[in-house]
């Protein structure tokens, strides 16, 4: 791909418009940044250690947390550093890395969140066929067919960006190598390159989405089979978490990709992008603590033991 290139590099405007407001964002963007880590590790630390949430949900929301994670190190590290510095120069290749790495988290993200409605309707609506219908080994080929298809997509779409040639302009007005923006540059008629990626993009989002709301649709109206209140709240409360970060997730993802990159519009792209690049890895974890009985208490299990051991180890020094 470099060689029918004849842009040898990028320079990522960023926010670099904002001058000294850079500084402020550079300790707010770090200090989200250093939430998403810490809270994602403890999420994917907690389910690992406590037995009790060895199950298919915990299982598959360990799997998302671990994606948003490496979602976020592909493109924060490189945003925060060029907030600092003046040279926000990106080689050729390490463009087309950035995209393809990126676009393969969001991807496999996406298609995540559409097997855990699946896992929630299969709980739910079929509990005597759900240690069948949810065995390890279907969340093993489940969870695996989502990263390994997360990254094919991922492929193509990278390949038809930098399959075009850049002779212009090496200006990408964004924080980071998105497929409009740098597009954009491309030195050759795209519409082709776009409309595939549109189509690859109204199948990643909309199909997924609208599995999601099928399953919900079917969840809800078991949910109102049940009797008591309190199993109604039970069986709710197992959800909300998931549809907050479906909502989230999916409104900002389709507001940038599900248009042709004509309607780009720097500035208002690039606060949208920052809502599902920071805000929801944020999130996840944070949703899933603060609404979840079972993390709260493996949570507070995982710190009293290390408290425990902490004394111990003090005593015998």
């Amino acid at each position: 791909m470099a060689n029918s290139s004849c842009v040898t590099e990028f320079f990522l405007l960023g926010f670099s418009s904002l001058g000294e407001l850079q500084l402020i964002l550079f300790v707010v963007f770090l200090c989200l940044y250093l939430i998403i880590l810490s809270g994602n590790i403890t999420i994917i630390s907690v389910i690992y250690l406590d037995h009790s949430l060895h199950t298919p949900m915990y299982f598959f929301l360990c799997v998302l947390s671990t994606s948003e994670t490496f979602y976020t190190i592909v493109i924060l590290p490189k945003m925060l550093i060029n907030l600092l510095s003046v040279f926000r120069t990106m080689s050729f290749v390490s463009c087309a890395s950035q995209m393809y790495f990126f676009l393969g988290f969001a991807v496999t993200n996406c298609l995540l969140l559409g097997v855990m409605g699946y896992d929630r309707y299969a709980a739910i609506c079929q509990p005597l066929h759900y240690p069948i219908l949810m065995s390890w080994r279907v969340c093993g080929q489940l969870a695996v067919t989502c990263i390994v298809s997360g990254f094919l997509i991922s492929l193509l779409g990278t390949t038809l960006v930098f399959s075009l040639p850049f002779c212009g302009s090496n200006k990408v007005n964004h924080y980071f190598c998105d497929i409009s923006p740098v597009i954009r540059l491309a030195y050759a008629e795209t519409y082709i390159n776009e409309l595939v990626i549109f189509i690859g993009g109204v199948l990643v989002l909309v199909v997924p989405l609208i599995f999601i709301f099928i399953s919900y649709g079917f969840i809800a109206s078991a949910i109102l089979k049940i009797s008591s209140a309190e199993g109604k709240q039970k069986a709710f409360s197992t959800c909300a978490s998931h549809l907050i970060v479906v909502v989230v997730h999916y409104g900002c993802a389709s507001f940038v990709y599900l248009r042709p990159s004509a309607k780009y519009t720097s500035g208002k792209d690039r606060l949208v992008t920052v809502t599902y690049t920071i805000i929801t890895p944020l999130l996840n974890p944070v949703v899933y603590s603060l609404r979840n009985k079972d993390v709260q208490l493996a949570i507070r299990k995982m710190i009293e033991k290390t408290r425990l051991r902490f004394f111990n180890y003090v005593k015998t020094l």
